[in-house]
């Protein structure tokens, strides 16, 4: 018999948290968050929590737990797009339909009590946050901003009712095999014609104070028009600069201003820690932290996490110069490619960067959605 239990007490919650650890146990591709940072879901002054509706669930087989689900309510993206969603998240569970079923089931009541008309996933609380399922590219290396997942799932999702809404694809990116040094010598021609300038901080502290915000806008700017993205508060700005002082080096945040010193275009990577992460289950180990400082440092591969460019400055030329700088990081380092993150299907402005680079598509994600039925 299944029972389905919402997330209440500490020993509820560290059985989530754990739940996926298990389940992956010695798989080489799943890359787990941060072990200590899930349990901020749960806190009631966790920003998230001050501008979303949020559940938890575990499922229960013979006293066991066999699946978990997060239900997000995000109340800023449903007002943007005038819609009434219940986002679902965090989802694990062992290869049974039944199971998935009555995780799916009890989100979609505490969701259609609340007023809820549509029903749509893997979304987490922001579209910086993990997100869409793994169809495509089960044998290939995560980014440490990816989620893994066993190919059954989309079994478990579609049985229950859930279509596809949209596609993400990514990519692996080479230096071009010609015109590379072409590309970079056009970069800074432009940057010349238009009067713009590469800036790039000499500190994260220095990125922080003076940059950071700034980037935030762009992306606000930039990116406002894709799928499932919402306004951010400066509390949660401030809780993704956190992690983004973890992780990035101030070299990996390359950005362009105008003559008037406003921000126009950026690119932001991360050096690939995911194998660290993995290897130490998510846990902040001696041996982690020493492998994670050591990836870091001398990376081979860096996970392109964001490219921004102001919507007016793309008809200029802004674009290239990031085409042209990104590959003279490839063939001046010693990376081996960069791998990209989330990129929508139709979002041809982006592919058409990647098309100036030796590339291979290596996987793809989707996001499902289904009608809220009326209670049975």
């Amino acid at each position: 018999m299944i029972r389905i239990r919402e997330v209440k007490t500490k020993k509820e919650q560290r059985a989530f948290v754990h739940f996926p650890l298990k389940l992956y146990k010695g798989n080489e591709y799943y890359v787990p968050m941060f072990y200590n940072s899930e349990f901020d879901i749960f806190k009631p002054d966790y920003a998230f929590n001050k501008v979303c509706d949020s559940a938890c669930f575990l499922a229960l087989k013979d006293g066991e737990v066999v699946g978990r689900i997060q239900g997000i309510i995000q109340r800023e993206a449903n007002e943007k797009w005038g819609q009434k969603r219940v986002r679902f998240t965090r989802f694990d569970s062992i290869d049974d339909v039944n199971v998935a079923a009555a995780l799916f089931t009890r989100v979609e009541r505490w969701a259609r009590e609340k007023g809820m008309e549509e029903f749509v996933g893997p979304l987490g609380y922001s579209d910086l946050e993990r997100e869409g399922l793994l169809i495509e590219g089960f044998d290939q290396p995560q980014t440490f901003e990816e989620q893994y997942n066993y190919p059954y799932y989309q079994k478990l999702i579609e049985a229950y009712g859930f279509e596809k809404e949209a596609d993400w694809l990514e990519h692996q990116l080479y230096a071009p095999e010609e015109r590379a040094d072409q590309l970079v010598t056009i970069s800074q021609r432009l940057l010349d014609r238009f009067g713009l300038e590469l800036v790039q901080a000499k500190s994260n502290k220095e990125i922080i104070e003076k940059h950071i915000q700034k980037v935030f806008k762009v992306v606000e700017t930039a990116y406002s028009r894709l799928y499932g993205t919402m306004p951010l508060n400066q509390e949660i700005i401030d809780n993704y600069v956190k992690d983004f002082n973890l992780i990035v080096r101030p070299q990996d945040l390359v950005m362009i201003y105008d003559k008037n010193q406003e921000m126009v275009a950026f690119a932001l990577m991360f050096p690939s820690t995911s194998e660290a992460v993995r290897l130490s289950n998510g846990h902040i180990t001696p041996a982690f932290i020493k492998r994670f400082l050591h990836d870091k440092k001398h990376p081979k591969v860096m996970d392109l996490g964001l490219i921004g460019v102001l919507p007016e400055y793309e008809a200029k030329g802004v674009v290239m110069i990031m085409i042209g700088l990104l590959v003279n990081l490839l063939i001046e380092t010693d990376l081996d490619h960069l791998e990209t993150n989330l990129v929508l299907e139709d979002n041809y402005n982006m592919l058409n960067i990647f098309k100036h680079f030796e590339k291979r598509q290596n996987k793809r994600r989707r996001v499902f959605k289904k009608k809220i039925g009326t209670e049975q």
